[in-house]
């Protein structure tokens, strides 16, 4: 009885090994990875959380200087402060932190919910302000009805210099999809 009772702890064990085994980069992955993301919301954050858990990297949130409230965000309004940021191509809008030691990190992803089918204007900030040439830029991104395509088509566009990863929209995305993706980018 003592011998089958083991037997069933060792199965357990093995079978929960692999399971997280199977949800992490291998450990061989010499990358440095930071994770940063913009979440209105929330929903961004929770992709962030994920990517850092399968990742082993290291979270950074882009914190705005004034905190958007939910008038700034209504879209529908023409005056609010998301739809004027959105409307001037040369708005930056001030973020709380500024990450230090950049240098540190070969892998760096960047999430944001879509705004107007693009990144908010504090992912340009973001970037603006640090140093990602060099670096392994991987974006990511939540929406309630946009693809990242669009998006990061615009960033490519605006930072030449910055070796850009396919992106991918995270929308309800399990830890074992987003295992695959990051898998497929062959960090």
């Amino acid at each position: 009885m003592k011998h089958r009772v083991f037997q069933i702890i060792l199965t357990f064990i093995f079978i929960n090994l692999q399971t997280m085994a199977q949800s992490s980069i291998p450990p061989t992955s010499n990358h440095r990875i930071l994770i940063c993301y913009f979440s209105a919301s929330g929903t961004t954050a929770n992709a962030a959380k994920q990517i850092a858990r399968i990742t082993q990297g290291e979270l950074f949130s882009i914190t705005p200087e004034k905190i958007y409230t939910d008038k700034d965000l209504d879209w529908h309004d023409t005056r609010s402060r998301s739809s004027l940021e959105m409307n001037d191509t040369t708005s930056r809008p001030a973020i709380k932190e500024i990450k230090g030691n950049m240098e540190i990190y070969d892998v760096v992803f960047i999430g944001y919910p879509i705004w107007w089918n693009l990144a908010p204007r504090i992912i340009n900030t973001f970037i603006e302000k640090h140093h990602l040439e060099n670096k392994i830029v991987v974006p990511f991104a939540t929406s309630g009805g946009s693809s990242i395509d669009h998006s990061v088509t615009i960033l490519k566009k605006s930072y030449p210099s910055i070796n850009f990863k396919s992106g991918k929209l995270l929308n309800h995305s399990n830890e074992k999809e987003i295992s695959q993706w990051i898998e497929s980018l062959n960090l």
